[in-house]
C-alpha cells in the first residue's frame, strides 16, 4: 500500500504532491519496467504530462520483492529510502559459477560441492558477518567512465572493479538441500547478494551462483505491505471511478 495514503483524494494533487508506492516486483522486469508502466498509468488516468517518478533501489530482473516507488515531491526522498537497511531470502546453488553470478548467464565453470556440509557452511558465513570488503559484479549498474558495467560485459571486455564497503548483519540458512541453499540475509544498501554468493562458493572451496532472490524488508517497509504492478493499476482504475 501507499504508507502516506491515508484519506486523501485519489487526483492529480495526489502524486504531484508526493505518494510512496509499495511494489512487488514481479520476475522478469526490471526496476525501470515497473516505473515506466505506472507513471504511464498515472499520466493518462490524471492527464498529467509531467510526473516525476522513481525507484529506491534496483533490483535484478530476476529478482522479485519489495521496490519503493516514489512520486512528485517525494522522489526527493529517494536516496533517504536507498540509505536503510536491507532484506533478502534467496537460494545459493553451488557447484558451479556464471559471468554474472546470477541465473541469468550461463554456468561458465563447474566445481566439486559433495564436501560441503551444514556445520561448513556456518563457519564460511561468519567471514561475511560485519564490515566486509565487496567486490561487485561485472554484470552490474555501476558506471565506469559513463557507461554502466553490464554493457562492457556484455561485450566481453573486462576490468577491475574497486571493492566496496558494505556491512552484512546477518545471514541464516533456512533449507540445506545441495547443491541449493536457502537463505536469509540483512545488510546494508550497496550490498550485492550476486557477490555474497559468488565469495561464498570461493570461501566453500567450490562455485556458487544466485539462482533465486526476493527482497522482503527496506527499512520498516516490509513487502507484505506491498501491492504487485496489476494490483496498483486496478486501485487506480477503482479509485478513479469512486
Amino acid at each position: 500500500m501507499d504508507p502516506n495514503a491515508g484519506e486523501r483524494p485519489l487526483n492529480s494533487q495526489y502524486f504531484t504532491e508526493g505518494a510512496v508506492l509499495l511494489v512487488d516486483k514481479p520476475q522478469g522486469w526490471t526496476s525501470f519496467d515497473v516505473v515506466n508502466k505506472l507513471r504511464g498509468k498515472i499520466r493518462s488516468l490524471f492527464q498529467l504530462k509531467n510526473i516525476k517518478v522513481g525507484h529506491a533501489g534496483t533490483l535484478d530482473p530476476m529478482a522479485t520483492g519489495l521496490l519503493i516507488v516514489c512520486t512528485g515531491k517525494d522522489t526527493k526522498r529517494i536516496n533517504e529510502y536507498q540509505d536503510r537497511s536491507k532484506a533478502y531470502t534467496g537460494t545459493v546453488t553451488f557447484g558451479g559459477t556464471t559471468p554474472s553470478y546470477d541465473a541469468e548467464t550461463e554456468i561458465d565453470a563447474t566445481f566439486p560441492f559433495e564436501h560441503i556440509t551444514p556445520e561448513l557452511l556456518e563457519q564460511a558465513k561468519e567471514k561475511f558477518l560485519g564490515e566486509i570488503e565487496q567486490v561487485p559484479p561485472m554484470f552490474s549498474a555501476i558506471k565506469v567512465d559513463g557507461q554502466p558495467l553490464y554493457k562492457m560485459a556484455r561485450k566481453g571486455e573486462s576490468i577491475k572493479v574497486e571493492a566496496r564497503k558494505v556491512h552484512i548483519y546477518d545471514i541464516n540458512f533456512t533449507r540445506i538441500e545441495l547443491p541449493e541453499v536457502d537463505f536469509e540475509v540483512h545488510c546494508s544498501k550497496g550490498t550485492y547478494i550476486r557477490s555474497l554468493a559468488y565469495d561464498l562458493g570461493k570461501a566453500l572451496k567450490s562455485g556458487a551462483y544466485l539462482s533465486a532472490l526476493r527482497r522482503t524488508k527496506i527499512g520498516e517497509f516490509e513487502v507484505d505491505k506491498a501491492k504487485s504492478v496489476s494490483e496498483w493499476v486496478e486501485w487506480m482504475d477503482g479509485k478513479n471511478q469512486v
